[in-house]
């Protein structure tokens, strides 16, 4: 059902949907790298292509980082990694800003912490849990052109300026699910008429 949303809120379009913020984490945890791979090819239209089969997955040493910025800012240092990971890892980080149901938060959880008072809420189960706030999340970044972004609303407006694009993906993406094939060269003059 229609629902209205305040001028400014975080929510409204796809990107900010429980479905596609549940289905773009990792089941427990939030992954900036499958939720900005999943902006860049269903929203934006780039196909990001999987690591080469040929090599294997290069692990940088990430010792000493303690967020998942930094984990990946230590990723991106290896040349190898760092062609596709320009272009996925900020729009991810816009959506960090919900956990993995699609609830807003502030902050990451912890399970522990000295002198803390836990928080009271539900795990996964369904049952109670206690847990403890740990670092701010920082949904800011940059596309891969250079173009900053605050947060989820910024990347919007950055993404909308190229609205011709967005609208030719949406029409490519929906041609697809509905004949259940691909887009090929004889459709693409159809699809720029839609």
């Amino acid at each position: 059902r229609r629902v209205a949303l305040p001028a400014d809120s975080v929510r409204g379009g796809m990107m900010t949907q429980a479905i596609v913020l549940k289905v773009t984490a990792n089941g427990t945890t939030t992954s900036p790298v499958l939720r900005g791979k999943w902006i860049m090819e269903r929203i934006v239209g780039f196909e990001i292509p999987p690591p080469p089969a040929a090599v294997p997955a290069v692990e940088p040493d990430i010792r000493g980082a303690v967020t998942i910025r930094q984990q990946l800012d230590k990723h991106r240092a290896d040349e190898s990694c760092a062609n596709c990971h320009r272009k996925i890892d900020a729009p991810g980080f816009a959506l960090e800003s919900f956990d993995v149901m699609g609830a807003w938060r502030d902050r990451y959880r912890a399970l522990a912490a000295a002198g803390q008072t836990p928080e009271r809420g539900f795990g996964q189960n369904g049952w109670p849990l206690s847990y403890f706030y740990a670092l701010p999340v920082d949904p800011s970044g940059s596309l891969a052109d250079g173009r900053p972004f605050d947060d989820v609303r910024g990347l919007k407006r950055l993404l909308l300026q190229d609205e011709e694009q967005i609208a030719r993906n949406f029409a490519r993406q929906l041609t697809v699910f509905a004949t259940g094939a691909p887009i090929r060269f004889s459709d693409r003059a159809k699809i720029d008429k839609i």
